[in-house]
């Protein structure tokens, strides 16, 4: 299992990667990615839409079970993955395949930068899975 050190880690168990001053990659870890099982629906329709922190901006659904994406931090969610995105894409199991390169959801515009110290990072998130 994956712990990349240049990201930060929700207890939801997504991770998120500082692209730029205000811009944000978000997705889910490699632990989620294995508890969920192959994934075979993303769906995010929360395009253009501010969003606090906690709040649900997707789902993600597997074979046997669905579960909601959460905001790790607050902002706009600017752009969901086109290659997860069934009106394009449609490869979802990208996801599984590699959850912190190709399997990205979403890019969010942080409204509170500072939101990102509250994060954990790799060597914490790695103790609440372990």
């Amino acid at each position: 299992m994956e712990f990349p050190s240049d990201l930060k880690y929700t207890d939801d168990h997504e991770w998120v990667r500082l692209d730029s001053e205000n811009i944000v990659t978000v997705g889910i870890t490699d632990f989620a990615q294995g508890e969920l099982g192959e994934l075979v629906y993303v769906e995010v329709e929360s395009i253009g839409e501010t969003l606090e922190k906690g709040a649900e901006f997707g789902t993600v659904e597997a074979v046997k079970t669905t579960s909601e994406l959460f905001m790790p931090v607050s902002g706009k969610v600017l752009e969901f993955n086109k290659e997860l995105n069934e009106a394009e894409g449609d490869n979802p199991i990208l996801v599984n395949e590699d959850p912190y390169g190709k399997g990205w959801i979403v890019k969010i515009e942080l409204s509170d930068p500072s939101e990102m110290d509250g994060l954990m990072d790799a060597d914490a998130y790695k103790t609440e899975v372990a």
